[in-house]
């Protein structure tokens, strides 16, 4: 058990953390560097060189790699030891994932494998399966995959028309139906299968390719990910033994949600190490490219796009990490018995459904920023398939749409947080209301900040906390029961909620990096948080006034929008300098400065 206070999931809305309560990459262990190191030398000597092959699909040498990241442990971080597997902390998990990011279409294969292919053994399988299973897929001499997605079933995957129906003999269960976009599913060994068993109850199965009735449809030609298997799973008549039934039967919403919360979590740590390559590959070519006499990377406009491209990495590798952290602060609160139960850990995980759409959305969209400057940066250069940026740009347009499209992700923030707020498990509405009374005496120019680095930053973060919890109130109050489908309010606070947790997980790593190496080495944090707020709040401002336009009328309109205007005020300051201060520093150690 821990002392430490443990945040229950999506409570970062209405309770502020301190420095110290954040996991940050600063705080790395020497086994977390030890790890980190270990991955990124594979990655660079033996998936790097061969990405032509790997770009090729070039079934041997991808199959190759993964048994090769088998032998080192890099593929079963998450599973328990007595299956093969190391058993690690979140963090750890963490930081491979994002090692490996920077490997183009082996990141989707080691995505699905490590997580939706082997997780849901991992947390809801029996003995038997573990035992018969885990090992395999730990080594790398099976692979996995995940098939969930139907032809009129995607995000609503409840929808499915895959149909079992138990075999007279009552040994088998008889699958029928069909499975599309299933990553690795040219190669895997080993499907996790969603259908509904006498056509109601939604029921997880695993599923191996050599049972009868298993076969799969021809590889999608696709935009990009070219090296990774994409096809159908064609069930006819399938047979799968009564004993391969995963968890419960009827339960398999349970398997599918809270494994889709790991993949987003997953996908957001994989984005960061892609962002971080472009940002490193994109320095290097400015300081070589001479055009006037000079490397780009002297021009203001060149300078301004390096340090965005740095500034929402540090932001994004911020959030997964905290996130991370997290996952581990609650796990270790977990009995010795409870911790033993795939189930109990999924559900503590699951505790922060929010925070796993949150980084998933913010890591693939920062990557998607990245990856168009990266390219614009090399010009005609970066749009030549012969270079890095063509096919990182081509491989980013996934992330938005995979582990749930970004639009269901930014359903489920406000709707996971209104969910708990009516169980009682956040205490969301009482803070909502509290903001109203507290609005008709807040005056922002009685507000004394101390004379602290970023004393600025820290109380727009609280501001903008106000703002999103008086939006969800305000439409909350407006339409009740069928705020479900108000998308475009929901839309709009889960973008000021995103980035609440992104602006405060950056702020609380700069604040922690001054408290443990002082203001002088952490400048560039400071700096990065700084210019960060600096173009947020005035998005957040008119998300906010769009909303109420749309929510209210008349006074009460009127009184809203003042009430936005006092918690939005705001001096803006000199972005210009603060991104040259950090582009400078890139552009000396030509890599990410963080």
């Amino acid at each position: 058990m821990t002392d430490k206070k443990i945040f229950a999931g999506g409570e970062f809305l209405i309770t502020d953390a301190s420095p110290e309560q954040v996991f940050t990459p600063e705080d790395f262990t020497e086994e977390h560097r030890m790890i980190y190191e270990t991955t990124k030398d594979f990655v660079s000597k033996e998936i790097l060189p061969i990405l032509h092959k790997v770009d090729a699909m070039d079934r041997e040498t991808v199959l190759g790699i993964l048994a090769k990241a088998g032998e080192l442990g890099l593929i079963a971080t998450d599973v328990p030891e007595e299956y093969g597997g190391l058993g690690l902390d979140k963090v750890s998990t963490t930081v491979v994932t994002e090692a490996t990011g920077n490997t183009a279409s082996f990141t989707a294969v080691y995505g699905a494998h490590t997580g939706i292919g082997t997780l849901p053994i991992v947390y809801f399988g029996n003995e038997d399966q573990k035992s018969k299973y885990l090992p395999k897929l730990s080594s790398g001499e099976w692979c996995g995959a995940y098939a969930l997605t139907e032809p009129d079933a995607g995000s609503d995957a409840l929808n499915a028309r895959t149909k079992a129906v138990l075999s007279e003999d009552g040994k088998h269960y008889l699958l029928n139906g069909l499975k599309m976009f299933v990553t690795n599913g040219g190669w895997a060994n080993t499907f996790i299968v969603y259908a509904k068993v006498d056509g109601e109850h939604f029921t997880g199965f695993i599923v191996e390719r050599d049972f009868p009735g298993v076969s799969t449809g021809p590889e999608e030609k696709k935009m990009g990910m070219h090296g990774s298997s994409t096809c159908s799973l064609i069930l006819e008549d399938a047979k799968v033994p009564v004993e391969n039934v995963l968890f419960e039967i009827g339960k398999g919403h349970k398997i599918a949600f809270n494994v889709l919360n790991l993949g987003r979590w997953k996908l957001g740590a994989a984005t960061v190490g892609g962002c971080k390559a472009c940002v490193t590959d994109a320095v290097k070519y400015a300081n070589t490219r001479i055009q006037f006499k000079v490397p780009i990377s002297s021009f203001g406009m060149i300078k301004t796009k390096l340090a965005n491209m740095a500034i929402y990495t540090y932001i994004s590798e911020s959030m997964m990490y905290r996130l991370a952290g997290v996952f581990d602060d609650k796990l270790a609160t977990l009995d010795d018995e409870a911790k033993k139960s795939g189930a109990e850990n999924a559900k503590a995980i699951g505790e922060y459904a929010a925070e796993c759409s949150i980084t998933k959305v913010y890591g693939s969209e920062s990557l998607d920023y990245c990856v168009d400057e990266y390219v614009q940066i090399l010009g005609g250069y970066g749009y030549c398939a012969e270079y890095a940026a063509e096919r990182a740009y081509r491989d980013s347009r996934i992330n938005r749409i995979w582990e749930g499209t970004n639009e269901i992700n930014r359903l489920l923030v406000p709707g996971t947080m209104m969910r708990r707020a009516l169980k009682g498990r956040l205490a969301l509405f009482p803070a909502a209301q509290a903001i109203v009374g507290e609005l008709m005496s807040y005056s922002p120019l009685s507000v004394q900040l101390p004379d602290t680095p970023l004393a600025l930053q820290e109380h727009m973060v609280k501001m903008t906390k106000k703002i999103a919890l008086m939006l969800a109130g305000v439409a909350a109050q407006k339409f009740q029961q069928e705020l479900t489908h108000e998308q475009e309010v929901l839309g709009k606070i889960a973008d000021i909620v995103i980035e609440v947790f992104a602006m405060e997980s950056g702020l609380l790593r700069a604040l922690k990096t001054i408290s443990n190496q002082g203001e002088e080495k952490a400048g560039l944090h400071v700096a990065a948080v700084k210019a960060y707020v600096d173009e947020t709040i005035p998005k957040i401002e008119m998300w906010a006034k769009q909303t109420l336009a749309y929510v209210e009328e008349g006074d009460m309109l009127r009184t809203q929008l003042a009430g936005v205007k006092k918690l939005a005020r705001y001096q803006p300051l000199d972005a210009v300098s603060l991104k040259r201060e950090i582009a400078d520093r890139m552009i000396e150690l030509e890599s990410y400065p963080f």
